[in-house]
């Protein structure tokens, strides 16, 4: 018999309809306009319409502007009842920075669809935490015209649509046969070890798990997954997910390390999952209960994602 889920509440966010208003922040790194236009333009091409935020395009070194004008931005996004979703333009680094700073109680009182990977994990992890309000991670604006057109289409379905996802049969390598229900949590696997030890990151306990990373050396993906699994983070764990692991080595050697990290675990893993930095960016709902059965190949949500 599978385990039952842990008894943390969520909320899922209303549903993305035709010519809603999507909003456009830049909680990390700096972006330029050129970088967004294709991106804004394939969103305006299926309908919906964009607010920029004000400091959208601010830089102040690594930063899209410092701390409080990110930080406002953000808010205003969350406070704009108008605004039905909030998208990313990159990530870069910055997010860490914000989260004992946000009003998490204009969250709750304003909860709506928030999407963005890669450094934005920090701030989707923290969100789902104090909150409860399912987050997407999934393709920013600045790389939606590079990607798969998959990419945007599974992003767009799976914020509009009242159906359970299900991805039948899913891509990826079975490593470890089984099944597994969980609330899915993840992301990126340096930002989810930077936020170990603090009250942003949520238990893993019954979880299943999602981790994906790019241009790691093979000794630091090795490291990391060392200090999750020294640290307890992987003790409790359903099942685990790994995406692609760009520029971080041969593929093989990562999924040696993954075994070694779910050694003892007795629980279902799957390696390259269409998930991360490469041109397959699948979105995926962050405090959902789901479904995955590395034996059938199939990964599901139990519910819709958003209402």
């Amino acid at each position: 018999m599978l385990p039952c889920f842990p008894a943390k509440s969520f909320a899922v966010p209303r549903r993305l309809r035709p010519g809603d208003l999507i909003g456009v922040i830049s909680p990390a790194g700096p972006v330029s306009p050129s970088d967004l236009k294709p991106g804004l333009d394939l969103l305006a091409a299926r309908g919906y319409r964009i607010r920029e935020a004000p400091h959208l395009y601010d830089q102040n070194g690594y930063l899209a502007g410092d701390d409080a004008s990110r930080l406002s931005d953000l808010h205003d996004m969350f406070r704009d009842e108008s605004v039905a979703a909030i998208m990313c333009s990159r990530g870069g680094y910055g997010s860490l920075r914000l989260l004992d700073r946000i009003d998490y109680d204009l969250i709750r009182k304003h909860p709506k669809i928030m999407v963005g990977y890669s450094d934005i994990t920090a701030l989707l992890l923290a969100v789902y935490q104090q909150t409860g309000l399912v987050v997407f991670h999934g393709p920013m604006v600045g790389g939606l015209s590079t990607s798969t057109p998959a990419n945007m289409d599974g992003l767009l379905r799976i914020l509009s649509s009242q159906q359970p996802l299900l991805l039948e049969p899913v891509e990826g390598t079975p490593l470890i046969p089984g099944e597994a229900r969980g609330i899915l949590l993840g992301g990126n696997l340096s930002l989810i070890c930077h936020m170990a030890g603090t009250r942003f990151l949520p238990s893993l306990e019954g979880a299943i798990l999602f981790i994906e990373d790019r241009g790691e050396a093979l000794y630091r993906i090795d490291r990391m997954l060392t200090h999750l699994s020294l640290s307890g983070q992987l003790k409790g764990l359903s099942g685990l997910i790994a995406g692609e692991f760009m520029d971080c080595g041969d593929p093989s050697d990562i999924d040696r390390l993954l075994m070694e990290a779910a050694s003892g675990l007795n629980i279902p893993l799957i390696a390259r999952f269409p998930i991360g930095h490469g041109r397959n960016n699948l979105t995926l709902p962050i405090g959902m209960p789901v479904h995955l059965d590395t034996r059938r190949m199939t990964f599901s949500t139990i519910g819709t994602c958003v209402r």
